[in-house]
């Protein structure tokens, strides 16, 4: 039985910065006085810390979303083996793809697809949303470069997507004609001010010095959009921005240079966007900045190309967003080759989507850096290469989870275009499981709290002789009468993403909440992806449920 023990097992040298009240956040993690933290750029590649998964919280409160075994957090001891799942690509992909005269640029190269951007469900008008970089050849002609506009589209069903004339630009569905390159669209839903529902931050082109910098715009419905409200200083062009509801911070995901990779990212965060965005600027290497800090580099452990394997990797973007109780980042991993040799050899750069997870917005672990939405390097598959996330995603339709992604197809026209969108599909909480298979085996978490009455799990124990058991412990350790695995009424040749744990006699948790206990899962021929203790036997969660989707609550939290 392997034993996950709590110890601090490295060290990191901070700059000292001015100090802030410590903040605990919903899951026990202390952030402490120095928030977000300063650290040294590394001399060599290594895996971000996370402090928290050495340095646990005595007690973990688990009263905001489902629980999930991204990481140890919440784990003392198991035998249980962690399985990673990676989405189905969706049967009829691309989902969106160039077909209209305008979303090709003036050397007559097609694009369609978002370049983070953001893709979201919309309670208001029941629609799946999509906001996406297109060319703007035969709207803005420039033979010396490439123009790019934002582009919008829209779903009954997250498949089947149409591209309506809004008549802002006559007879085309662009909604925002300033030249740009990587985008964030935001729908905040906590917004009171409707008019600022929608947040678009715009990496917009500085004409006069061919620079890139922030503009953050606003929309009451996602179409007519203010003029800028916030500018930032000079920027790199690949940057994207949040927001932590764990926090209540904005932040920005910002391309910068280290002396391992210019292809690394700085942080800054705010709870005013606008604030946010007016602070952002480069980072200079020989400047201590009171905004900006570094955030990370390409690590030891990142994938390399498998023709190109001297090329050292890169981060090519990070796209983050609320899931449940943790936050979710989307790695665009970089493994080249550089542009010149993409043009030379008429190939696409080489980008995959990999995940890290993080439960306090900053530190993210990466439990693997395989591919969680890979390229396609077959003739004309329309991911062949490039392939990157989109904000907004996951979108949670019944029990599957949405991602979309972006990607490149190998074309006569120009090396790096031809971009369209596609679809893949994940079990709902299904980026890790916990397997057993005919052998049984056990899970016990760390102490844990709650306020909720009913226990729920998400599990697979369908295959023959398939079992799932709970028992509770006590603080110390001992089964508490009425709850040991005896008592539970074992979940049993079923296969579902919300089901209520029930014992004897006893369907609810009433007597424990409030009190220090463990669960201690048993587990046969079976994958276990998650469990949370819910308020009501409809099973909300009371977590954030990312870009939304139908008959979720508006609120963005499981309601």
């Amino acid at each position: 039985m392997v034993s996950y023990v709590r110890k601090l097992v490295v060290v990191f040298l901070m700059i000292p910065v001015q100090s802030v009240s410590a903040q605990t956040l919903h899951n026990g993690i202390e952030l402490g006085g120095q928030w977000p933290p300063r650290y040294e750029e590394p001399a060599a590649p290594r895996e971000m810390p996370v402090p928290y998964l050495h340095n646990k919280p005595n007690v973990i409160p688990i009263n905001v979303g489902r629980q999930l075994f991204v990481d140890d957090f919440l784990i003392s001891e198991t035998d249980l083996v962690r399985v990673f799942h990676t989405p189905t690509p969706y049967a009829g992909n691309p989902v969106l793809e160039p077909d209209r005269e305008w979303e090709k640029t003036s050397k007559g190269e097609p694009y369609a697809a978002p370049f983070s951007d953001g893709i979201w469900y919309d309670d208001e008008t029941g629609l799946f949303r999509m906001w996406y970089l297109a060319g703007a050849g035969n709207i803005q002609k420039n033979e010396k470069r490439r123009e790019f506009y934002t582009c919008y589209a829209e779903s009954k069903d997250g498949k089947n997507w149409t591209k309506p004339n809004l008549n802002l630009v006559p007879g085309t569905n662009i909604v925002d004609t300033c030249r740009r390159d990587a985008a964030t669209i935001w729908l905040d839903r906590s917004e009171k001010d409707p008019s600022r529902r929608w947040k678009f931050f715009n990496i917009e082109h500085r004409d006069k010095d061919d620079r890139w910098q922030i503009v953050l715009k606003y929309s009451e419905d996602g179409i007519h959009w203010s003029k800028g409200k916030a500018q930032s200083g000079d920027m790199y062009d690949r940057t994207t921005a949040f927001f932590n509801p764990f926090t209540n911070k904005w932040a920005l995901s910002m391309r910068g240079v280290t002396d391992l990779s210019f292809r690394s990212r700085f942080y800054a965060e705010h709870s005013d966007p606008e604030m946010l965005v007016s602070l952002a600027h480069r980072k200079r290497k020989d400047v201590e900045d009171r905004s900006i800090v570094y955030w990370f580099t390409p690590d030891d452990k990142e994938l390399r190309h498998p023709k190109y394997p001297e090329v050292e990797p890169g981060i090519y973007n990070f796209d983050v967003i609320p899931y449940e109780s943790i936050m979710i980042g989307q790695y665009a991993a970089w493994c080249g080759p550089e542009n010149d040799v993409c043009a030379k050899d008429n190939i696409q750069k080489r980008n995959v989507v990999s995940l890290g997870y993080s439960r306090d917005g900053f530190h993210f672990s990466r439990p693997t850096h395989n591919a969680f939405i890979d390229v396609n390097e077959t003739e004309g598959a329309w991911n062949w290469g490039n392939v990157q996330s989109i904000n907004g995603t996951p979108l949670i339709v019944g029990d599957s989870l949405y991602f979309y992604a972006s990607g490149r197809r190998l074309n006569d026209i120009f090396w790096d275009c031809y971009t369209s969108t596609g679809l893949f599909t994940l079990r709902r909480d299904g980026f890790v499981s916990m397997s057993a298979g005919k052998s049984e085996g056990s899970l016990t978490t760390e102490k844990i709290t709650f306020d909720g009455i009913y226990l729920f799990v998400n599990a697979d124990v369908s295959e023959k002789k398939g079992m799932l058991t709970v028992e509770i412990l006590d603080e110390n350790n001992l089964p508490i009468p009425g709850f040991t695995r005896h008592d539970c009424l074992s979940m049993k040749k079923s296969d579902k993403t919300k089901c209520m744990i029930t014992w004897k006699g006893k369907n609810d948790l009433s007597g424990l909440r409030g009190k220090t206990v463990r669960f201690k899962f048993y587990l046969q021929n079976g994958q276990l992806y998650a469990f949370w203790v819910s308020p009501s036997e409809k099973g909300e969660s009371r977590g954030f449920t990312a870009g939304g989707g139908p008959q979720l609550n508006n609120t963005g939290v499981d309601l």
